[in-house]
């Protein structure tokens, strides 16, 4: 949608422009009042033309990133209900706490995954709240939760990727260790 918008902008001014262009080409320079009006439509076309293509490159993107941002502030980031002693059976080969989500789970496992997603904005961009909570298999206690907004797209239509903006950011929190922690419970 976004690219037909962009295209429809630049079939616009590029007609208006060769009109006015040709209506300019043919008045005498004693008709200044003329010349000084086609100068104000030119000037509010092209303001119009700018302010579209702005919103279309950026203004999406800061709208919804600062929708994004209010969302977060209000119940994002972990909250933990319960710690639990960290057991060598929750690593893996590397050292990192591993627990598999709900629907990978086998009957083994103590622990897993339950994620949640829901859509503010499902077009582009793509606005979206993500609720992962880690269960207890044995009686369904969630023990934290992890809730994360994010924003994807809303950029030009391409062959690059689109970009992203999410609060908090995942990489600064480690939402597992916060829970299974080394030590006593």
């Amino acid at each position: 949608m976004s690219g037909l918008y962009l295209i429809a902008l630049i079939a616009i001014w590029l007609f208006a422009g060769r009109m006015i262009y040709r209506v300019w080409r043919y008045w005498k320079p004693a008709d200044l009042t003329r010349k000084i009006l086609h100068i104000m439509i030119g000037a509010v076309l092209f303001s119009l033309w700018f302010g579209g293509a702005f919103w279309e490159v950026a203004g999406k993107k800061m709208f919804y990133d600062a929708q994004v941002r209010e969302l977060c502030a209000k119940d994002g980031g972990v909250k933990v209900y319960e710690t639990v002693k960290l057991t060598p059976e929750l690593l893996d080969q590397a050292g990192r706490i591993w627990i598999p989500y709900e629907s990978e789970a086998k009957l083994s496992d103590r622990y897993y995954y339950d994620v949640e997603n829901r859509y503010y904005h499902e077009k582009d961009p793509q606005v979206t709240r993500r609720q992962t909570r880690i269960i207890r298999r044995s009686d369904g206690k969630a023990l934290g939760e992890y809730i994360r907004y994010g924003r994807g797209g809303g950029d030009l239509p391409g062959f690059w990727h689109g970009s992203n903006f999410s609060c908090p950011d995942p990489r600064k929190i480690q939402f597992e260790s916060l829970i299974f922690v080394k030590g006593a419970e």
